[in-house]
Order: C-alpha cells, then sequence, then structure tokens
C-alpha cells in the first residue's frame, strides 16, 4: 500500500487505482503527472472531502493506460448536423466498438438518439504507441447535462464501460471584483470574472459620465459588486443584477425605492455615496449613441420647405432603436397626431411633460395611464409622419410649454431623504463592509484583487 504523506490527511489507495486517479486528475486539472513507480506526491493544499470527491470523479473519466497506448489526452468534441453520438465518438478515432459501448451506457441516462448539433463532450483518447498499429483507445467520455451536472463514462480495468454522475452543489454568493484598467474597460471587467451582463450594465451605468474610449487609462481602478450562483468548483450559472459600481473614483450604490415591502420592487436606481439620484430629473438623451440632427428654434422644414419654429430637438438613429422614457412618470398620450406620426406623451412630476415623435411602434404594455420609470423602453425609432428618414423628434414642455430641451433648466435627480435614506445608508453600509473585506487593490499590481463570498461546500457524488 502507499499513502500520502503522513503530516497531510491521509489517502490509502491501491497502486492500480492511485495511477488511474492521478493519472486522470493530471489530465483533466493539468497537474503535473508522476510516474507510477515515482515515490507518492504530496498534494498540497491538502485535500478536503470536496476536492477528493472531484479528484476521484475525474478518474471516472478515464483509466490507466493499457500496454501499448501513451496516457489518454483530452479531445473535445462536438456534434455535427446531421451527424449522430456514435459517428462523433467515431471521429475522434477510437475503434467502432468503443463508440458503440460508450454510446450504450449513456442510453440510460440520455437521450442518445435524438442528438442536437453542437452538443459537446470530452474524450479522453489514448493513442497507440509507435510502431503499433490499430485505432486509438477510449478511455473515458465526459459531458456536461446541466448548469451543475457532469456525465462520465470510464473504463474499468475489466475493460467495461460504467456511466457516473456528478451533481455539484450550487450557491448564492455575492461576487466583489476589483481592479485595474488593463486595455478596455470589457476586457478588464472580464478578467475579474465579469459577464457580458454585468460588463453591460456597468457600461450603461458610467455612459454619461465616462467617455470609455478617453477618459480611460491604464492603471485606473474599478470595482464591481453583483450576485451570482455558482458551482462549488467555481463556474457561475447565474449573474444577478449589479449591486454597486466604481471607475475612476466615482461609486455609485443601487438601491430598489419601492424596498422588500411591495414585493419584489421595481428596478434598483443608482445614487451616489450622498443619496442622489445619478441621473437628473430627465434623461438628456432618450435614445443610446444617437446624434442631434436638428436643435431647438427656427429651421427650414425639410419637408414642407418652408421656415417654421422647430419645438424639439431630433436626434438621428436607425429604425427599430430603443427609445428611453426620460424620467419616472405616467403616459398621457399614445397615438397618431399629425405631422409626428406616432406620437407618446409623457406626464412627470412638476408640470413637466416628455414628448417623442416619428415612432415606429411603441414598446409592449404602453398605453395612457400606465407608469413607466426612467430608462425603460417606451418605444422604437421611426419615420412615421413628416419625416424624410428615422429619427426621434423629442420635446420638453413645462406648465404647457415646450422649452429647448437642451437649455432647459431641468430639476435635479431625486435627492433621498427619511426613511428611504435611512434603508439606503444601512445597504451603502453592507456594500463598503464587503469591499473592506475583500481588500482593495495594491496600486501597483498589475493585475487585481478578487474575492466571493458565501461560497457552499463541494459537490455530492452518485
Amino acid at each position: 500500500m502507499q499513502e500520502f504523506d503522513p503530516r497531510r490527511p491521509t489517502l490509502r489507495l491501491a497502486p492500480r487505482v492511485f495511477t488511474a486517479i492521478a493519472g486522470v486528475a493530471a489530465l483533466a486539472l493539468g497537474w503535473k503527472l508522476m510516474a507510477p513507480d515515482a515515490p507518492v506526491p504530496v498534494v498540497r493544499p491538502p485535500l478536503d472531502a470536496a476536492a477528493l470527491a472531484s479528484l476521484q470523479h475525474a478518474a471516472f473519466a478515464g483509466a490507466e493506460a493499457q500496454p501499448g497506448f501513451d496516457r489518454p489526452q483530452s479531445v473535445p468534441v462536438q456534434v455535427r448536423p446531421g451527424e449522430t453520438l456514435e459517428g462523433a465518438v467515431l471521429r475522434a478515432g477510437v475503434a467502432p466498438n468503443d463508440a458503440h459501448q460508450v454510446v450504450a451506457a449513456l442510453q440510460g441516462a440520455i437521450d442518445t438518439v435524438n442528438i442536437k448539433a453542437g452538443m459537446a463532450f470530452e474524450a479522453a483518447i489514448a493513442q497507440r504507441r509507435p510502431g503499433r498499429a490499430g485505432p486509438a483507445r477510449l478511455v473515458g467520455l465526459s459531458m456536461r447535462t446541466g448548469p451543475s451536472s457532469t456525465l462520465t463514462v470510464s473504463r474499468t480495468f475489466d475493460g467495461a464501460m460504467k456511466l457516473r454522475e456528478l451533481e455539484e452543489k450550487v450557491s448564492d454568493e455575492t461576487k466583489v471584483a476589483c481592479g485595474q484598467m488593463q486595455g478596455s474597460f470589457y476586457e478588464s471587467v472580464a478578467d475579474v470574472g465579469g459577464t457580458p451582463a454585468v460588463i453591460s450594465q456597468a457600461a450603461q451605468l458610467f455612459a454619461h459620465k465616462i467617455d470609455f474610449s478617453r477618459d480611460i487609462h491604464e492603471g485606473d481602478r474599478f470595482c464591481l459588486v453583483f450576485d451570482r450562483k455558482v458551482t462549488e468548483s467555481g463556474r457561475t450559472v447565474e449573474v444577478g443584477d449589479l449591486e454597486y459600481a466604481e471607475v475612476k473614483g466615482q461609486k455609485f450604490y443601487a438601491f430598489d425605492r419601492d424596498g422588500p415591502a411591495n414585493g419584489d420592487g421595481g428596478k434598483p436606481q443608482f445614487f451616489d455615496e450622498l443619496g442622489k439620484n445619478i441621473k437628473g430629473f430627465l434623461l438628456r438623451t432618450p435614445v443610446d449613441g444617437a446624434r442631434i440632427t436638428s436643435t431647438f428654434g427656427p429651421r427650414k422644414h425639410p419637408v414642407l420647405g418652408y421656415t417654421r419654429a422647430h419645438q424639439g430637438v431630433d436626434f438621428g438613429a436607425g429604425t427599430g432603436t430603443p427609445i428611453l422614457a426620460a424620467g419616472d412618470g405616467v403616459v398621457l398620450e399614445a397615438r397618431r397626431w399629425s405631422g409626428y406620426g406616432n406620437w407618446l406623451r409623457i406626464r412627470h412630476s412638476g408640470q413637466w411633460d416628455t414628448g417623442y415623435g416619428h415612432i415606429s411602434r411603441y414598446a409592449a404594455g404602453i398605453r395612457p395611464g400606465v407608469h413607466v420609470r426612467q430608462g425603460q423602453v417606451v418605444a422604437y425609432v421611426g419615420a412615421t409622419g413628416l419625416a424624410t428618414g428615422p429619427h426621434l423628434h423629442y420635446e420638453v414642455w413645462l406648465n404647457g410649454q415646450r422649452v429647448d430641451p437642451i437649455g432647459a433648466k431641468v430639476p435635479q435627480g431625486t435627492i433621498l431623504a427619511g426613511g428611504e435614506l435611512a434603508r439606503f445608508k444601512a445597504q451603502r453600509t453592507h456594500i463598503d463592509t464587503l469591499l473592506a473585506d475583500a481588500g482593495a487593490p495594491d496600486p501597483s499590481a498589475p493585475k487585481l484583487a478578487l474575492a466571493s463570498l458565501d461560497r457552499s461546500k463541494g459537490p455530492t457524488l452518485r
């Protein structure tokens, strides 16, 4: 019998079984492989129950190479259109009998007949040693069947194929990801584990505050806090909304003003450290990425051909571009209105209204009397009415009179007070504690600081 260093937790395995586990673990996890006759390695850090379960599961995907074959190598395979599962396994270069055996072993766990193109799996293939003719040997196969579940088929020492399943526990955790800009904002956040959804949320949040092409420099600090569902092995299976974002010293905290007492409440808004909404009372640009094509004031009408007052601002954008509600409010009108074509008018507080013309279509559920949130998609750009091309005609009204959307002295964004401010401060303190526990990144460090909190325990094997 062989065993680990006595200073570490002891694991006793038969020599051949240990070689299988160590060999496949080295293949699957990238660990250095020890020769079968070498001293048993000391594993650091010590194996806990979860690590041992994962190591054993890796062993089920393969076994000790047979005489005349090299150590198995992992070969990724993806089913092609019109291809059977057995055909995909054969394409890895194994013998027809091996492919038939492994598919037969999988029949009790998955539908092996109605296979969809794109299905992926990893095959452990042992090539014959130089000078020995014949096909490669299929040692094992592993495929993911769900966000946290994996099926493996491995060849036992008597040549039979054995099916095993690993179901990892999935837990909720709060991820604190801080780092320094290295390349683009997208690349930098991705380096600390940010998903495309989280990166998109953060980019939109700072879109009106920071020019990512000019204001961001190498070494600039950023921090993100977001919820996610994660497997024990650290793989993200679902990401929640952003809870906190910081770029170049600007700190924004998510806060649901409706609160837990009203069910799920509304979509969280972002506030600065003092409880002031980072967005103004009304958005200056209710179409992302649009350019101003015509300003407020007298102009020669492009369709009518004579000069008259242009009582809004035009934003050039393609047909179907989402139009955002400029502020919280209630839909006052959603109808056809003369040269404006499809028209939308929203009533905000303090006798402020906003209007949107030449709409191609309204967003689902938009009708008079419906409450909308700032930034909510309410319609889509079009060219209805008197228009030479797709664009948004945007108006701002105060006490029933049109005012210049660019020059109007619009009230500041919401400033929390009373009970809302108290709840916000509690939320802010919670986030600040998470950031402190994670530790701020070293300004001289080339990479990042990363922390994940409240991770669950290890996977279960069945």
